[in-house]
């Protein structure tokens, strides 16, 4: 199975989000981008589908959309 990628932005919603992401499916089973300080995977998160972070991408490439802490575009500036 390949990895989950849980992309946020650094805010306080996404950080407890990412804890309980690595909580439930584990550290090793996920990869976290925080797109706010690796802007370059901007794009890599809008392909796939993210719309706004916290957003979970899994490996069959389903996005979860997890609470609502910004959209892609607020994060882009």
């Amino acid at each position: 199975m390949s990895k989950s990628v849980f992309y946020h932005a650094g805010c306080p919603v996404c950080v407890s989000a990412e804890h309980e992401i690595i909580n439930l499916v584990g550290s090793e089973n996920v990869e976290v981008v925080h797109i706010g300080e690796t802007r370059s995977r901007i794009e890599e998160a809008e392909t796939a589908g993210v719309k706004s972070v916290p957003a979970l991408v899994t490996p069959l490439g389903n996005v979860l959309h997890i609470n609502y802490g910004a959209s892609i575009d607020e994060v882009k500036g």
